[in-house]
């Protein structure tokens, strides 16, 4: 029993490998996991007769002596269907293994309100489109969806929505049902998701302590400490945007406080500090104020350096607290950061300790907008990644494309912020 358990871990661990860090050869796997390399033949043989990796000679035949087989994620076997849910779009995809997003819809949501119903239509309507679009053979593994409010761990159940007014939600059920593909809908915050794939894919790899705000209306945010994300007692943990850094004459806050930190630096900030009309609002709005920053107008850079010096508080006192490795700024802080970061920087260097300061680094998503798709995806693939060895049929077999149902228990395409 303890030799099967251990054999389980390790077969998950290497494919999570070759999934997170893509193909490497049997002798690279070997070095990395500290195996010996008959232990590493027997799982990638293992996995290769799932038909979860695909094993082939290396292109590079220079090297003297026997060549070690390169193991590669089946991307064309094995995917999940990811859904984002910002205040403004929603996107679905579906990513295979490996990371690779293969095919994806996207929708405008406008802010009208609490609506669950239509969130629901179109990403199931998106959703059965891409699970019938996917190739012969190809099995779905899982779902994974990101929303932009707090969930409640296990069930998908919005607790607190604030931007559209979403309480206690069921999301999660209602998307699962409406999809009809008999598997449960895990779903996790927006920021949270989007900290680790940043760790896992984008900014941070290699990093064990990140922080990562992300800025929609208003600004999330995801910690990763040793590793692992910081999730709170009850999972709500880590509501970086409701951090109060004006007490005094604060701006009033979605959530009824005054002066916090998503109040400060959040899209009605700025657009109120460049003098934009109440009717506008959204990304396009944002870029706006930081191009015509770019090109010299002292309003909008005026409006920067204000957001900026908030922005630059709050991250001075996470940066106090936590001593991250990295703060990566996602969403439409990618767009305001380069425009705000003198401010930023100017706030570290007087406010934080001069040790916890002397290692971190700021920088915009690497995954751009796709980080907080990116971590549903990779959600949605934990239960394969835990327990890749389940008896499953061959999906080569397959006539069309099917879904595996686990028990309880190429790199992904970029979106690069607009702005370096």
């Amino acid at each position: 029993m303890v030799q099967e358990e251990i054999r389980r871990r390790n077969a998950g661990a290497l494919l999570r490998h070759v999934h997170l860090r893509g193909p490497a050869s049997r002798a690279e796997l070997a070095e990395r996991m500290g195996l010996n390399r008959s232990t590493i033949m027997a799982l990638t043989t293992e996995l290769h007769r799932a038909g979860l990796v695909h094993e082939e000679p290396p292109t590079d035949t220079g090297r003297a002596g026997r060549p070690s087989l390169v193991v590669r994620p089946a991307s064309d076997r094995w995917y999940v269907l990811a859904f984002d849910v910002a205040v403004d779009r929603l996107v679905a995809a579906r990513v295979g293994l490996g990371g690779t997003i293969l095919d994806r819809r996207e929708a405008v949501r406008p802010r009208a309100g609490p609506d669950l119903r239509r969130v629901v239509a179109v990403l199931a309507r998106f959703g059965r489109q891409l699970h019938r679009t996917a190739p012969p053979g190809a099995t779905c593994v899982g779902l994974g969806a990101s929303y932009c409010g707090m969930i409640r761990p296990g069930d998908g159940m919005v607790r607190y929505g604030p931007d559209l007014g979403w309480v206690d939600q069921a999301f999660g059920d209602e998307l699962g049902r409406r999809l009809g593909l008999g598997l449960p809908v895990a779903v996790g915050n927006e920021a949270h998701l989007g900290a680790q794939a940043e760790q896992q894919r984008g900014a941070g790899v290699g990093l064990d302590n990140l922080i990562y705000l992300h800025g929609d209306v208003g600004v999330g945010g995801g910690i990763i400490v040793g590793g692992r994300l910081l999730g709170g007692d009850g999972g709500y943990g880590c509501e970086l945007g409701h951090m109060v850094v004006n007490p005094y004459d604060g701006r009033p806050c979605g959530c009824g406080s005054y002066g916090c930190l998503e109040a400060e630096v959040g899209e009605r900030a700025l657009l109120d500090a460049a003098g934009r009309p109440a009717e506008l609002f959204g990304r396009a709005a944002i870029r706006s104020v930081a191009d015509d920053a770019d090109r010299g107008d002292p309003v909008a850079q005026e409006a920067l350096r204000r957001v900026g010096d908030w922005l630059g508080i709050g991250v001075a006192n996470l940066i106090n607290l936590f001593n991250p490795g990295m703060v990566v700024f996602g969403g439409m802080l990618c767009d305001m950061y380069p425009g705000a970061a003198a401010q930023v920087r100017g706030r570290i260097a007087r406010n934080v300790l001069p040790v916890a300061r002397e290692h971190v680094r700021l920088r915009t998503a690497a995954l751009g907008d796709d980080a907080t798709l990116v971590g549903a995806a990779e959600l949605a693939f934990t239960p394969l990644l835990t327990n890749p060895l389940t008896p499953h049929p061959s999906p080569a077999s397959a006539p069309a494309p099917s879904i595996l149902h686990f028990p309880s228990g190429q790199e992904p395409r970029k979106r690069v912020c607009q702005r370096p």
